[in-house]
């Protein structure tokens, strides 16, 4: 585990963003800077952190962490189903073959739980038993595990906006997408979640929920994109302190950013208005929390260098400018 030295020492290093004209048509997202040329797309991962759809700040070796992750889990999953990988070019970079977003994301849930408006305990606990077309059962708890894992289909927002949680029926009734592109996604991300939570508990954690996005490529295949199973697009809690929560009532050990997301929410912020200034010692903690993250899922230490990412971009990018 890298020092709170080291990670402080990033702080002034920490990736807000990149603009090379050169690598083509360029496209900014919450968290990753895409450009596409020559079918190709190349994302960068900087070390913004979104939560309640905003931009809230920078975390230090937050994008190495999340492409390390989605890179483990790309090679971890590739029997499933195809992905957009061409190469790893750089630690908070993925060089990947230029596909179609689907306009929906497919979200699997494993646990009754969460914290925004949005959240499946929040409409439960509001009484609401049919989420996302899953009817759910009387008499359950906040974090209790369904008896099967539910898929709560997104669309997507455009930028700035909030994804909705909606059903099967209502995608398909306003031909967002196709009966069998919707099936066929559905039982991917089923098997993705299997796969996630079949070697997450090798490691001792929980993959709780997470959210899966696709793609279609030259060929007309439907293929797995963006990121997997990293701490912005899933839930992850330690195993050994779940049951023993649960009876006590406390909340979930974590290992996501559901720690600066409720920290804001402990001081009002919940995505409108002004957000807080983050302090020092937060950023150091979540980062320490997000490579704590890649340790606990992949089994390895992560190393990284204090340093200036956008220089080493420009080293490691210069045959694709």
């Amino acid at each position: 585990m890298l020092s709170k030295e080291q990670f402080l020492a990033q702080i002034p290093y920490c990736l807000k963003g990149t603009n090379f004209e050169a690598m083509g048509e360029r496209y900014e997202g919450k968290v990753r800077d895409n450009y596409t040329k020559d079918g190709k797309r190349i994302i960068v991962v900087t070390d913004r952190l979104s939560a309640f759809d905003r931009i809230i700040t920078l975390i230090p070796f937050k994008g190495q962490v999340l492409n390390q992750i989605a890179r483990f889990w790309f090679d971890k999953t590739a029997d499933i189903v195809g992905n957009h990988v061409i190469e790893f070019p750089d630690p908070n970079v993925v060089v990947a073959k230029e596909c179609k977003a689907m306009p929906v994301e497919m979200v699997v849930r494993g646990y009754l739980t969460g914290v925004t408006s949005t959240s499946a305990w929040n409409h439960y606990e509001k009484g609401e038993r049919n989420f996302c077309g899953n009817e759910l059962p009387e008499g359950m708890v906040k974090n209790q595990k369904f008896d099967n894992p539910i898929l709560t289909p997104s669309t997507k927002a455009e930028y700035g906006g909030h994804d909705e949680s909606v059903s099967r029926d209502y995608i398909l009734a306003r031909g967002i997408i196709t009966e069998s592109e919707f099936d066929f996604m559905a039982d991917v991300s089923m098997k993705l979640y299997q796969r996630g939570v079949e070697i997450a508990a090798k490691q001792g954690i929980i993959l709780v929920d997470t959210k899966y996005e696709f793609g279609v490529n030259d060929a007309g295949e439907i293929v797995l994109i963006d990121e997997i199973h990293t701490p912005d697009s899933s839930r992850f809690w330690f195993a050994n302190e779940y049951e023993k929560r649960m009876i006590s009532g406390e909340e979930q050990k974590k290992i996501d950013k559901e720690y600066l997301r409720e920290w804001l929410a402990e001081r009002g912020f919940v995505g409108e208005g002004d957000v807080p200034e983050i302090p020092d010692e937060i950023k150091v903690e979540t980062a320490r929390r997000y490579v704590e993250a890649y340790e606990l899922i992949t089994g390895e230490t992560f190393v990284a260098e204090v340093g200036d990412v956008h220089a080493r971009l420009e080293r490691n990018l210069a045959k694709y400018f």
